[in-house]
């Protein structure tokens, strides 16, 4: 099994992670425990959730990933386990996500509210990475910084990362750090596949500079890049079917990011490179998402157990120099496709 070290951490890690954003709500307890437990036997070492899950965010069951997480990790030797979770900034962990940046509030009070809660449903001593799941531009950093230094010289976090962020983040964020003598962010939790490729434009440069890994999410975007909605009807029980039908209109334009007219015509020339070369596309589009220096650890996530073996199977698949020059050419050609 290959391994990866995150950022300047002592974390190190399968280059594959299990996300769970969706135990506890399209995905009950024995679905998740029969996920959970796969990705276990297959060598997976890493597990990402938050307090906010499960999605789409509902006031009402906020919290019960972690729930689940936790009742499956007493299962487990714990040392077996790098665990990841974020602090929305709400102490009652929940709040509706923000469109932009700066309507979070990560301060003391809502960090040590957030790890203690974490700590209680997932009945677990410590996290290994604690990430903030939106950056909040309006408290000063200094207070976040100085906070979880307070948190892992009491052993409840190791290391820091952050998520949903920007190069001026972290570059702030590290040299604030340095220059306190206070705990730096190891990674960044941000959306980067075949259809957003936006890491490139300017956080990857930032992150080879600040020693930071890329912690990517929705490498096969949400299910699009699987193929099933370019079909001549929407797949039933998928997500953004049931997103595009949802009462909730914030919901609904979430959907519209990844379920448009671009992504799926970039989806279609996606499909025709993995017919070429052989490979399931959902394999593939986990491969494209680690196959970079600055990743550390994929995050893929499954709704169903069936869904799962493609995903792991992007393990052993290694992309040849044809088959990126294959994916270059479709983001060349429809620019952006997730805006």
């Amino acid at each position: 099994m290959e391994y990866r070290y995150i950022g300047k951490s002592g974390l190190r890690v399968t280059p594959i992670c299990l996300g769970t954003m969706t135990f506890g709500s399209t995905t009950d307890k024995k679905e998740a425990f029969a996920i959970l437990d796969t990705a276990y036997e297959r060598g997976v070492n890493f597990y990402d959730t938050a307090e906010l899950y499960p999605v789409p965010p509902r006031s009402e069951y906020a919290g019960e990933t972690e729930k689940i997480v936790g009742e499956w990790l007493k299962t487990k030797p714990r040392e077996s386990v790098i665990l990841a979770s974020k602090v929305a900034g709400a102490a009652s962990g929940w709040f509706v996500p923000p469109i932009r940046h700066g309507l979070t509030a990560i301060d003391r009070f809502h960090i040590k509210k957030a790890v203690e809660g974490s700590l209680k449903r997932l009945q677990s001593d410590y996290i290994d990475l604690y990430q903030i799941h939106w950056p909040d531009t309006v408290v000063p950093i200094e207070e976040a910084l100085e906070v979880f230094d307070e948190l892992i010289k009491e052993g409840k976090i190791r290391y820091i990362g952050t998520s949903n962020d920007t190069a001026y983040g972290i570059a702030k964020a590290n040299t604030v750090a340095k220059c306190k003598n206070l705990p730096r962010f190891h990674s960044i939790q941000n959306n980067f596949s075949v259809l957003n490729p936006r890491f490139f434009d300017e956080l990857e440069y930032a992150c080879r500079h600040e020693e930071v890994s890329l912690l990517p999410y929705s490498p096969v975007a949400g299910g699009i890049l699987s193929g099933k909605y370019n079909q001549k009807s929407m797949p039933k029980d998928a997500r953004f079917t049931l997103y595009l039908n949802d009462e909730s209109q914030r919901v609904r334009n979430h959907a519209k990011r990844f379920y448009n007219e671009k992504t799926l015509q970039a989806t279609a020339m996606f499909l025709d490179v993995a017919r070429e070369f052989d490979i399931h596309p959902v394999t593939l589009a986990v491969a494209y998402s680690k196959h970079f220096d600055f990743v550390a650890s994929t995050i893929v996530g499954a709704r169903k157990l069936e869904q799962l073996p493609p995903l792991l199977d992007a393990f052993e698949l290694k992309l040849s120099r044809e088959i990126l020059k294959a994916i270059a050419k479709i983001q060349k050609t429809v620019l952006y496709p997730m805006g």
